[in-house]
């Protein structure tokens, strides 16, 4: 342990991943619940991406009936727990709601996280499997659009197969939202809910390496690409290869698969990237015991795409922000130990082609800061060896799809989740993911059998 801070334990570092918000009790809830107005033709259902019918499950909260609020909350978002804390809900429904003109909204995420809580500490299995149709779907990724997809498709009868590459299911709500905002047994049990309905999922078992596409392709009605994103991608500046240089990505998931340590204890961290996952890079170096945290990011917090409520977050947690700032080289030590980072000082350009607007060198502005660790955060690559071996066209690893049946370029294969988002497809939210899982789950019903399935 650092002499500077040795009255630190592991156990409190531990303690500082434990869950930010302990959630509404019984009391505030039920209060909560009475303030809803009830609306017909509520905006705050049509807010929603997947479509909760919000007021239902309130009012349920209201009469005490849980089971059911759940239930209603859970048939339009397989993933709607974790949502529930993850959602930019005063973006979304809150922001819709209609007491926003009068007082303040009703606390839509709060009520969402009670009912669905609720359902978990009591262990409720709120579906059964629907009956048999004799066809087989097999999905590739169990992340938010995985599960989505395998819960429709499990209660409109198919037999259903998950392929997940890692050791547990439940892609970036398993292991890229950090614990304190996304306890691991919250993905737990919507992956639960999902193998309830007899679908089965291979853990560890990695397409195009443990299992050939040609045998998807031949033992499948239909193959679901829902593999996500893949790590993030070099700086490509020189000191990359330094100990202690980061990816968020594997940052994050070591704090949510392995105990805590203290090897960012008293340390000096420096984040690149402004968006959700740089913000879950710092606020994890500040739980980790590192002394000062700051996030450089090359633009201004105009074009800063991590949310609101996450930026709030950090700056509570005391994260610095350098804005216009990039980083040009890491320095290290004799013991090849990051030590320190060069940076330059940038300036808006015009609009690229994508409408961001491109930085520009100030010349002269280089400046150096004493750190211990970097994490980069810029993004993340994508698997565009496993979509070239599909077959499918894509736009720089994004899959191109029909926007009406989620449908590639190879009939028999459709894609959703991160792996069709960039590029003109829309923003990446975890709800919108699982409400893409769910079209694309009527898409095949409707491709295979003609039926047409009413989304909800």
């Amino acid at each position: 342990m650092s002499n500077a801070n040795s009255r630190i334990s592991y156990e409190d570092l531990a303690k500082n991943f434990n869950e930010v918000h302990p959630g509404l009790t019984n009391r505030e809830a039920i209060e909560e619940s009475n303030r809803c107005l009830y609306c017909y033709d509520a905006p705050c259902i049509t807010a929603c991406p997947t479509g909760i019918d919000i007021p239902t499950f309130i009012k349920k909260i209201a009469s005490g009936n849980l089971k059911g609020s759940a239930k209603t909350i859970m048939t339009s978002n397989p993933i709607g727990a974790s949502c529930a804390r993850v959602c930019p809900t005063e973006e979304l429904c809150e922001g819709a709601c209609v007491l926003n003109h009068s007082t303040k909204p009703i606390m839509i995420g709060n009520l969402q996280r009670y009912a669905t809580d609720w359902a978990i500490k009591n262990e409720q299995v709120l579906f059964r499997p629907g009956e048999k149709n004799g066809k087989k779907v097999a999905i590739v990724g169990g992340g938010p659009a995985g599960l989505s997809a395998a819960r429709e498709l499990g209660l409109l009868g198919y037999d259903v197969t998950i392929y997940e590459a890692e050791e547990k299911a439940g892609g970036l709500n398993t292991y890229g939202i950090v614990s304190f905002r996304l306890p691991q047994q919250i993905s737990f049990w919507e992956v639960e809910q999902v193998e309830r309905l007899d679908v089965k999922i291979k853990t560890n078992t990695r397409v195009g390496q443990d299992v050939a596409v040609e045998e998807l392709l031949e033992n499948y009605d239909a193959v679901i690409l829902a593999i996500g994103m893949s790590k993030v991608p070099s700086l490509g500046i020189k000191g990359e290869e330094l100990d202690g240089v980061y990816d968020a990505i594997d940052f994050v998931k070591e704090t949510k698969t392995n105990p805590i340590s203290d090897s960012l204890l008293g340390k000096k961290v420096v984040v690149i990237g402004a968006g959700n996952t740089a913000i879950d890079g710092a606020t994890c170096s500040v739980r980790l015991g590192a002394d000062n945290v700051k996030i450089l990011y090359r633009r201004t917090i105009e074009e800063m795409t991590a949310y609101d409520f996450e930026y709030e977050f950090a700056k509570q947690d005391g994260v610095e922000f350098r804005w216009l700032t990039a980083p040009k080289q890491i320095i290290g030590d004799e013991q090849g130990r990051v030590k320190a980072i060069e940076c330059i000082k940038m300036q808006l350009g015009e609009p690229g082609d994508d409408g961001r607007r491109r930085t520009v060198p100030v010349e002269g502005s280089e400046f150096t800061l004493d750190v211990d660790a970097v994490i980069k955060a810029i993004g993340q690559s994508r698997y565009t060896k496993l979509i070239e071996e599909f077959g499918l066209e894509h736009n720089g690893g994004v899959v191109k799809i029909d926007p009406d049946t989620f449908q590639t370029s190879n009939e028999k294969v459709f894609a959703c989740g991160d792996v069709i988002f960039g590029k003109g497809q829309g923003e990446a939210m975890v709800v919108s993911a699982a409400q893409q899982g769910k079209e694309t789950a009527y898409a095949i019903h409707q491709a295979i059998f003609g039926a047409v399935t009413e989304t909800v």
